[in-house]
């Protein structure tokens, strides 16, 4: 009685041993077909990286001769020669323009530009397009920093005046464009001009004609990066914008270098010979390059086929109307206030350029 009994039944024979057998037997099979699969995923992107390299290094095998012969072929270099002279000439001011644009993003606040708009939207735009001259940016940095604006109390109309002239007409567009245009100082005359009416223009008729349906404001702030400091914040936006804007001047300058090489003159003389027919070839060649403001004075000036008001027109409406823009301003403003407001700002700044040019050039 005083002896306890064990009343816990005996395992089972086989049992228990076998779960325990099991469990370490499927955990190896488990991890033996998840380190399978790894290898047939590492050796199948391996395939798949190395079958271009493979195929393109057999086709120079093969064809090396011939493509020697055609890299060393007239349109090829003289393809190479432009695109070269084109990169060259607009890198050192578009590190410059993002220079300038990084340090404005990241150290002057945005209540700097409400404090010397006057209230009356009217006159507002003109100080605004003109406030365009003195403080350089991007046409990428200009979206979020006019929505910023009118989140701050600006006018609208006051706004997009300044979102258009700001990468138009900052003194390191128009001495780029100096420069692209050397003993030609019309040019920058009426690029200046061309631009700041344009900007203006744009301004009053969204006052006589917008409605507050088509702009949706962004609903998150812009411009200083949350927790960052100034100096992080200069260096992101740097980057940014130089690596962005660098890009589309490489595309800009391989597309310019093709057209001046591979389209017959012929076809060039029948747009070049009519002013009617050059402005908006030049202002649509604009819309699809996107090259950065920067930069675009070299590409203009390297369409010698075109008469200079057809260039100036390629000047004013690439900064304020391109294919990025266009999609940034969707994003920021929404799809309907991009697409009216892009049309009428490209048929503003081609009549504004043929005006301009008619005057000047």
């Amino acid at each position: 009685m005083d002896s306890e009994v064990d009343m816990t039944p005996p395992p089972r024979a086989g049992g228990d041993s076998r779960a325990l057998s099991r469990h370490p037997a499927g955990a190896a099979r488990k991890d033996g077909a998840g380190g399978l699969r790894a290898a047939l995923r590492v050796t199948s992107h391996a395939l798949i990286a190395g079958l271009p390299v493979v195929l393109l290094g057999g086709l120079a095998v093969v064809f090396g001769p011939e493509i020697a012969a055609a890299l060393e072929g007239r349109g090829v270099a003289a393809w190479r020669t432009v695109f070269t002279a084109i990169v060259i000439q607009g890198v050192p001011f578009l590190l410059l323009g993002t220079l300038v644009s990084a340090a404005i993003s990241a150290f002057v606040p945005a209540w700097v530009f409400t404090r010397v708009l006057p209230r009356n939207p009217v006159l507002a735009v003109p100080v605004a397009g003109a406030a365009g001259a003195v403080l350089p940016g991007c046409e990428c940095a200009s979206v979020p920093v006019a929505g910023s604006l009118m989140r701050r109390g600006v006018a609208p109309a006051a706004a997009l005046a300044f979102l258009l002239s700001a990468p138009a007409i900052n003194p390191i567009v128009l001495v780029a464009t100096y420069v692209a245009f050397p003993g030609n100082p019309q040019m920058v005359a009426a690029r200046l001009i061309a631009s700041l009416l344009t900007s203006v223009a744009m301004g009053w008729l969204w006052i006589r004609l917008g409605r507050e349906e088509w702009l949706r404001l962004p609903k998150r702030p812009t411009g200083h990066i949350p927790r960052a400091s100034r100096a992080e914040e200069f260096r992101v936006s740097l980057q940014h914008d130089f690596l962005h804007a660098g890009g589309f001047l490489v595309v800009g300058a391989a597309a310019a270098a093709t057209f001046n090489v591979a389209v017959p003159h012929s076809v060039l003389r029948a747009f070049s010979d009519s002013l009617w027919l050059s402005l908006p070839a030049l202002g649509l060649l604009a819309v699809i390059l996107a090259v950065c403001s920067e930069a675009d004075a070299f590409v203009a000036a390297s369409l010698t086929g075109f008469s200079p008001t057809a260039r100036l027109a390629f000047m004013v409406v690439g900064p304020m109307v391109d294919l990025k823009l266009i999609t940034l301003q969707a994003g920021t403003f929404g799809r309907a206030f991009a697409l009216r407001f892009s049309s009428a700002t490209w048929v503003t700044a081609v009549l504004c350029s043929g005006l301009v040019g008619w005057w000047l050039l």
